[in-house]
């Protein structure tokens, strides 16, 4: 499969952040040429919590991260990809600062529109799709988290996903915030649309509860994937089964319709109850080798971008 998709393809919309989105993105741009990222924008910490705090932006690090994931594969696409990722090393008030973050702040600041400065970044970048945030400002996750039968509130994306314990359920701060009118758009204009792989709670989840975009992702046509990760996450998911994955997302967005559950072969130990999981939802499985061939937990792009290419070319 080419790097890049050589014809336009489905309208895809992939929601996500951080290594997930970055997966998922990394598969979707040899799908297709019509592909938005929708975005988390909760993190707080590291260099995108600094410019959060130091200027009340939204924080641009999962931003940054998926526009790197859709450089094209080019020696002009791999050299940004590479400068964008890049982060300051050393003592000084740079470090740790990532160059694609302080790009897209300095754009922010300079056009006064988030969507028009990321617009701006993927043009530079020539990236093979566009990327929006899925909210116009930023949010806190707040969790409950269960340690030895106790339940506490833990506030911050961080502290959510290093808080010992196992997260039951998120919310967001604010609790009705205002979604991106482009990404809105985007999801009522798509054919398909990808949830997944990520952090569930901190990273997929918060996108059913932005009130605007979940009413979109109930009322679009679009047909609604996805995607399981390949293992539970230390801190968020420990212990999850992928049927566990399901029954989070069905309590956190009872009305959430799925068509397609996409899981690696590797789950074909526990298909069974999958199997239930899927079709209480009114979904179908499909079941693939999307991991990489060195064992780590980690989607291939290519074998990714193979399976979904046939789930919405109705091959599978």
């Amino acid at each position: 499969m080419p790097e890049e998709a050589d014809e336009p393809g489905p309208r895809v919309v992939a929601f996500g952040g951080g290594h997930g989105l970055y997966a998922s993105l990394s598969a979707l741009r040899r799908v297709t040429s019509e592909l938005t990222a929708v975005v988390t924008v909760a993190d707080d910490g590291g260099s995108s919590g600094r410019l959060r705090g130091d200027y009340g932006v939204v924080p641009p690090g999962d931003l940054r991260m998926a526009l790197a994931a859709l450089c094209g594969d080019d020696t002009w696409g791999r050299t940004w990809s590479q400068v964008v990722q890049h982060r300051f090393r050393g003592e000084g008030d740079l470090s740790g600062h990532a160059v694609g973050n302080l790009l897209i702040v300095a754009l922010w600041e300079l056009l006064g529109d988030t969507v028009a400065g990321l617009d701006w970044v993927g043009r530079l970048l020539g990236a093979h799709g566009r990327v929006l945030p899925m909210a116009s400002v930023p949010l806190d996750l707040v969790a409950e988290v269960e340690l030895d039968g106790e339940v506490s509130t833990v506030r911050g994306q961080v502290a959510c996903a290093l808080t010992p314990g196992r997260v039951q359920a998120i919310s967001l701060v604010p609790p009705d915030p205002p979604a991106c009118p482009e990404a809105v758009r985007a999801v009522l204009d798509a054919d398909w649309i990808v949830l997944g792989p990520g952090s569930w709670f901190t990273s997929v989840l918060p996108h059913l509860k932005v009130p605007e975009l979940a009413d979109a992702m109930h009322r679009t046509s679009a047909r609604r994937v996805v995607a399981l990760n390949l293992a539970p996450q230390p801190g968020e998911t420990d212990g999850f089964s992928p049927q566990k994955h399901l029954e989070v997302l069905r309590a956190h967005a009872p009305s959430f319709a799925v068509d397609v559950v996409l899981a690696d072969t590797g789950v074909d130990g526990q298909r069974e109850e999958l199997e239930k999981a899927v079709v209480a939802m009114g979904a179908r499985l499909v079941t693939a080798s999307v991991a990489t061939s060195d064992g780590s937990p980690r989607h291939d792009p290519r074998r990714l971008a193979s399976v979904l290419s046939e789930i919405f070319h109705e091959k599978r």
